[in-house]
C-alpha cells in the first residue's frame, strides 16, 4: 500500500485579535475565568472583508507552487461557516488560485469533524490514483452572540494541506475508529450568523466520544496509548483538551496529574491559545503547533489524532511523521504572522461582529481592512467578488 498523507501544511489567521481579558473587563468578570478556566489568551477576529474563502486562499498560497497548481485535480473544502447552500466554497478558491481546470471541487460539512472526513476521503483517492495531488482546506469563523458564555471561545483561521503519495510531513495510517449519535449540543440554522451551543453538553459529548472512538481504534489497530508518541486533539478550548488527555491516559491505565496533562499537551496547544477555536481547522492547527514547537526531531514517531464534530461525530486516527517534515515547515513565518496581528478594543471588535452584508442584491464595496493578499472586495447582484491586492495597495488600519 502506498504511503499517503500531508506533504505540505500551512495556517493563516486574520490580522486582528481580541485579548480575552478585554472581554472579561467589558462584562466585569474575573479574567482568570478565561485565562485559567479556559486556557485561552487571545482569539482571532476576522474583519468584514475577510471570510472563509480569503482565509483559505491566504493559507494555500503559502504552500502551492505553479507545479502544484497544475497537478491538483481535487479540492476538498471543509467548513461549517458556509455562506451559500448550493455553490461550493471550493469553486471560489479554484478561481482565485487559478488551479488546473481538470479538477473536482467539493464542500464538506459536519461541524468541526469535516476536515478529518475530507482527509480520509482524500487518502482513499490517492490510493486509487497515486499520481494526483489533492488540496484539502479547513477554514472557519467561530461566531457567538455578544455577551454569551461562548463569546470567549470564538476564533478564526484556515489550514491548507497538500495531500500526496510519498508525503514529506505525515503519512496517515489506515486504521481509524469512529463513533456518532445525533445530538443538539451545537448547531447554527441558516438564518443565524451566530451558532447556538449547549456548552456543558458539548464538553461531555466530546469526552464521551473520545472514549468511544478510542476503543474502536484500539480494537482495529491493536495499539495502546504507549504506542503513540504524542496525541493531538480538536481544541474548542485548551482546558477541555487537557481534561481529555487525562481521560485518555486513565482509559489506558496510566493516570496522570493535571500538571502532567498540561505539560504533555502544551506544544500542540501553543497556537490554539493564540487563535481560539477555528472549528474544522482546529485539529490540524494543533498538529502544526506540535511539529513547530517540539524541540526534538519527531521523524518516525507515531501521532494519535482525535477529531470531534458537534451534532455529533468523532474519529481517532494516526499518522507517522516523515523524515523530511522539518523542511516543509516555516515556523518563523507562522510566528511573525501571529505576532504582527493588531489588538482590537472591545468597541472595534463589536463593530466587526455586528457588521452585516446587504441581502437585497445591491452593490456594496467592502472596507479595505488589513488582511493577507486575497480579500473580499464587493457584493453585487448577490455575488461575492474577490481580488488579490497588489504590493502597493493600501489597507485601512485601525
Amino acid at each position: 500500500m502506498e504511503k499517503v498523507g500531508i506533504d505540505k501544511l500551512a495556517f493563516y489567521a486574520p490580522s486582528y485579535y481580541l485579548d480575552v481579558e478585554t472581554i472579561a473587563k467589558e462584562y466585569e468578570i474575573n479574567p482568570e475565568k478565561f485565562s485559567s478556566g479556559l486556557g485561552q489568551s487571545k482569539i482571532s477576529i476576522a474583519p468584514p472583508n475577510e471570510d472563509i474563502i480569503t482565509m483559505a486562499a491566504n493559507a494555500a498560497t503559502q504552500i502551492l507552487t505553479e507545479e502544484d497548481k497544475a497537478s491538483i485535480n481535487t479540492i476538498i473544502f471543509a467548513t461549517e461557516s458556509s455562506f451559500d447552500t448550493s455553490k461550493a466554497a471550493a469553486t471560489f478558491l479554484h478561481s482565485l488560485l487559478r488551479l488546473n481546470k481538470n479538477c473536482r471541487p467539493i464542500e464538506l460539512k459536519q461541524a468541526c469533524y469535516a476536515a478529518t472526513c475530507g482527509l480520509q476521503m482524500a487518502c482513499a483517492l490517492l490510493q486509487q490514483n497515486p499520481n494526483q495531488k489533492i488540496l484539502l482546506i479547513a477554514s472557519d469563523i467561530a461566531c457567538y452572540e455578544l455577551g454569551s458564555t461562548a463569546e470567549s471561545s470564538q476564533g478564526a483561521g484556515a489550514v491548507a494541506m497538500l495531500l500526496t503519495t510519498s508525503p514529506r510531513i505525515i503519512a496517515i495510517g489506515p486504521e481509524s475508529g469512529y463513533f456518532m449519535t445525533e445530538s443538539w449540543d451545537f448547531w447554527r440554522p441558516n438564518y443565524s450568523k451566530a451558532a447556538i451551543v449547549d456548552g456543558h453538553l458539548s464538553a461531555n459529548l466530546y469526552l464521551k466520544f473520545l472514549e468511544q472512538s478510542w476503543q474502536s481504534y484500539r480494537q482495529i489497530s491493536n495499539r495502546n496509548l504507549i504506542d503513540h508518541h504524542h496525541i493531538c486533539y480538536h481544541a474548542p478550548v485548551p482546558k477541555l483538551v487537557e481534561k481529555a488527555h487525562r481521560k485518555l491516559s486513565k482509559l489506558n491505565e496510566k493516570p496522570i496529574s493535571i500538571e502532567q496533562a498540561a505539560n504533555e499537551t502544551a506544544e500542540s496547544l501553543a497556537y490554539c491559545r493564540e487563535v481560539g477555536n477555528c472549528y474544522t481547522a482546529s485539529l490540524f492547527l494543533s498538529l502544526l503547533s506540535l511539529l513547530n514547537n517540539h524541540n526534538d526531531n519527531l521523524a518516525g514517531e507515531r501521532i494519535g489524532m482525535y477529531s470531534y464534530g458537534s451534532g455529533s461525530s468523532a474519529e481517532f486516527f494516526n499518522g507517522i511523521i516523515q523524515q523530511k517534515y522539518q523542511s516543509q515547515l516555516d515556523k518563523a513565518s507562522m510566528e511573525k504572522m501571529l505576532n504582527n496581528r493588531k489588538q482590537l478594543t472591545y468597541n472595534q471588535y463589536r463593530e466587526f461582529h455586528e457588521f452585516k452584508l446587504p441581502e437585497d442584491g445591491s452593490t456594496f464595496n467592502l472596507p479595505n481592512y488589513d488582511i493577507g493578499p486575497y480579500r473580499l472586495e464587493k457584493i453585487k447582484n448577490h455575488q461575492r467578488h474577490y481580488s488579490k491586492k497588489s504590493c502597493c495597495s493600501g489597507d485601512k488600519r485601525i
